[in-house]
């Protein structure tokens, strides 16, 4: 099924850094990608800022980005698969991607707009053997120290344990996907079991899967959990990704370190006129939590270099997921 695309520009390149975003998180998903921008200064592959409709022009302060603002029309596609209160199907746009850039890019890699980016060759990942597979993305943190662990969507299937990655960073071979219609397969899925799904496309994409797909290193998504926030200092990863209701532009917990509000906070003032509500952002002083968070981390340190030592470096990437 064909997606429409309402661009401003025409594709510059065969390959592009994708994010799905709108309302707020748009301008926090064009915070990644200046970061993404600041680091390829003469890049060879595009950045598009995608919505249902067409996103708004960006500010005078970020057209030097050369971003891509498209809009990609759904016709109704997803309207029988589950959706949570509040939520619309853009949540299930980026199914869309494949269809909707067939004759733009070969390769895409989608990202959630609660990305932080810190360092990695992007253009090199743009460019990986995904080993014959459509898809290479991170294992969910719940495998990272059990990979065993059978997800509770699956046990809801009835379908058994297999990796399961966490969707907020895809790389998607396009031709690879669209051969194997994937999209197809999932919202089949998905409209047979509406009743039995949670969340949305991560578990349709992975009941549909069962672990054919190429594995990236957990430095391009870094899941910055109470189980993982110290050990990411150490590690070092290319992406942190805030998963779960703890954001840095509105978590009033404490939590999380303050430079990534202060980050936020500079970008949307310097070019949206406003910050994010300051007001009772501060250093944690939960003592319960940080001993919590230290204990949780110093027992699963053996367990952590087990699983990053299956990695030669950021940019391996293992051929099966299911081995």
């Amino acid at each position: 099924m064909e997606h429409p695309v309402t661009s401003d520009r025409p594709a510059a390149s065969d390959a592009a850094i994708v994010f799905v975003a709108d309302g707020d998180y748009a301008a926090f998903a064009l915070h990644a990608a200046a970061q993404i921008a600041a680091l390829h200064s003469a890049r060879d592959f595009d950045i598009c800022l995608c919505g249902t409709v067409p996103p708004a022009p960006l500010p005078d302060s970020l057209s030097h980005l050369g971003i891509r603002l498209c809009g990609i029309a759904t016709g109704g596609r997803f309207d029988g698969l589950r959706l949570d209160e509040g939520r619309t199907d853009i949540v299930y746009l980026r199914l869309a991607l494949p269809e909707a850039f067939a004759r733009d890019y070969r390769r895409v890699l989608y990202l959630d707009a609660d990305i932080f980016v810190e360092r990695g060759d992007f253009a090199a990942l743009l460019r990986a053997d995904l080993h014959g597979h459509a898809l290479a993305a991170v294992r969910d943190n719940s495998q990272w120290r059990t990979p065993n662990r059978r997800p509770e969507q699956f046990r809801r299937l009835g379908l058994p344990a297999a990796p399961y990655f966490n969707a907020g960073v895809m790389l998607m071979d396009l031709p690879a996907w669209r051969a194997a219609a994937i999209t197809d397969r999932a919202v089949s899925l998905g409209e047979a079991n509406r009743e039995r799904m949670i969340r949305h496309d991560q578990n349709l994409l992975n009941a549909v899967l069962q672990g054919d797909w190429a594995e990236l290193h957990p430095a391009w998504n870094w899941q910055y959990t109470r189980a993982s926030n110290l050990l990411s200092e150490m590690v070092g990863p290319n992406l942190l990704h805030f998963i779960g209701p703890e954001k840095p532009w509105s978590h009033k917990g404490g939590r999380l370190p303050l430079r990534f509000h202060d980050a936020f906070a500079r970008f949307t003032a310097a070019h949206f006129g406003r910050s994010p509500d300051a007001a009772g952002i501060a250093p944690s002083k939960n003592r319960d939590w940080l001993r919590k968070s230290l204990w949780k981390q110093t027992l699963s340190v053996g367990r952590m270099c087990d699983y990053l030592d299956r990695f030669d470096g950021d940019l391996d990437i293992l051929g099966g997921a299911a081995r």
